[in-house]
């Protein structure tokens, strides 16, 4: 038997509709918000407490230091006062300081850097002989820590002549196998084969294909190396403790310590040094801060990776 379509038609309009339910998941996704959010405020209060503390320090004289409470304001504003002492405190030393830790980070952060670049693309895109062999001792090259290596290499460069010397401090700067490691893993997918192939049938070089062609993608890693390794320099102390005892070529880290030291010989409150210390190290983040403002519009990740099929 045949059945109407207009028959049909009614049936179909004259059912009920089932009742849209209310998705069960939003709740536990607002609350899992609320959680991150709250552990994310407390991290950044308990990151943020110790610069708040250097900072109103710094604003204190030698008396208020220690009669104040450490998380407010004492009598008066000495911030620019305690800042031109820094500046002027024997002779200027600390703009020297300042300067010799700019060139240990500069040339040795972007050094590290850039051959880290190199050698974790040519580990990544090259099939050589001793690949895995080499892959394995970057490896095993981030396990050994660098006090480990202190007196082996105060030795060495002993014997080199290069001791109490700036290359004391620059060559082992370069050396960043975590970088190299991690320029590896991040080159493996952010440089498409294809795109290596067609320059080579182009007749384009090796260096041409990696500064033109690869180290474009390479960036976003690029620049997280290089931040990694501009603040391990920057804050380096034990390394240029040992291979340096003149005292203008110290970098920050070195000479503040050295004035710390003298600030505790002198009998605590009594000692003005320690105001300089606390300014002097006010003063030496503010570089390190400017370098994050300004290379995180580079921070970016993968924007290339996997943008062409292989």
């Amino acid at each position: 038997m045949s059945v109407d379509a207009s028959t049909r038609i009614p049936e179909a309009r004259s059912r009920p509709r089932k009742a849209i339910r209310p998705l069960s998941r939003r709740p536990r996704r607002r609350a899992k918000s609320t959680a991150l959010t709250v552990a994310m405020g407390l991290m950044l209060v308990y990151t943020l407490i110790p610069l708040v503390w250097l900072f109103i320090s710094a604003t204190k004289s030698n008396r208020t230091l220690f009669d104040s409470p450490g998380l407010w304001f004492g009598d008066g504003f000495h911030l620019f006062t305690n800042i031109h002492d820094v500046l002027t405190y024997d002779d200027g030393i600390y703009l020297r300081w300042f300067g010799n830790t700019l060139l240990y980070s500069v040339v040795g952060a972007g050094g590290a850097a850039l051959i880290a670049t190199m050698g974790g693309y040519a580990l990544a895109k090259f099939d050589f002989v001793g690949r895995r062999f080499l892959s394995a001792l970057v490896l095993g090259a981030i396990s050994i820590p660098a006090t480990a290596i202190a007196v082996p290499t105060f030795l060495l460069f002993t014997d080199m002549g290069i001791v109490n010397t700036p290359w004391a401090v620059l060559l082992p700067s370069l050396a960043s196998p975590f970088g190299l490691y991690l320029m590896q893993v991040y080159a493996r997918d952010a440089v498409p084969d294809a795109m290596l192939e067609a320059a080579r049938i182009d007749g384009a070089g090796e260096l041409r294909i990696f500064f033109t062609i690869a180290l474009r993608p390479l960036v976003p890693g690029f620049v997280t190396v290089l931040l990694f390794t501009l603040v391990a320099t920057w804050n380096n102390y034990f390394l240029p403790l040992i291979v340096l005892n003149d005292p203008d070529l110290f970098p920050l880290t070195v000479g503040l310590h050295q004035w710390n030291t003298m600030a505790q010989g002198g009998g605590g409150a009594g000692t003005p040094t320690l105001p300089l210390v606390l300014t002097g190290s006010l003063l030496a983040i503010l570089p390190l801060i400017a370098a994050f403002l300004f290379l995180q519009r580079f921070w970016q990740s993968g924007l290339t990776a996997g943008g062409v099929k292989q």
